[in-house]
């Protein structure tokens, strides 16, 4: 006996358009800001070795490169999403015994190649593209000298 078979059609149109809803739709990005690390900076002492840093003679800047994109600045004409900082660390990152006790830290950045020095924990808002950066970290020591060694301060560039 032959068994006729029934078409389920609208099921499977139904099942298929579920199916359908169910897929993850892509996120839509709206900005990203992006920091390229370039040179690293030199802090050097002053005559005094009560100051190490890489604004003092035969010191250097470090430097980064930030690239900030957003849609949503674009599409609504706004001049400034996107905020940069580089606040000065609470210690060094390495240092000799007694290198670090009593010390604090400034740093200052530039932006564009000015010559405007900018409070390193005070954000600066940037343009959407492509901007250069210069980094200047300073350690003081309060009280002594900084004794004789090896030592490394990490300051690290915020956009945000």
């Amino acid at each position: 006996m032959a068994r006729r078979r029934r078409k389920n059609r609208p099921a499977l149109l139904t099942i298929a358009a579920l199916a359908g809803f169910s897929q993850p739709a892509p996120a839509a990005i709206i900005g990203t800001c992006t920091i390229m690390v370039g040179a690293s900076g030199t802090m050097t002492a002053n005559p005094a070795i009560s100051i190490l840093g890489s604004k003092q003679a035969g010191g250097s800047s470090a430097s980064a490169t930030v690239v900030a994109s957003s849609l949503l600045c674009t599409l609504l004409n706004l001049l400034d999403c996107y905020s940069v900082s580089a606040p000065a660390p609470a210690a060094f990152s390495s240092a000799p015994s007694g290198g670090g006790t009593n010390v604090t830290f400034a740093s200052v950045f530039r932006l564009d190649g000015s010559g405007v020095d900018i409070n390193g924990s005070v954000p600066q808002r940037v343009t959407n593209g492509t901007h250069a950066l210069q980094v200047d970290l300073t350690a003081t020591k309060s009280s002594g000298v900084f004794p004789a060694g090896t030592y490394q301060g990490i300051v690290t560039v915020r956009c945000e």
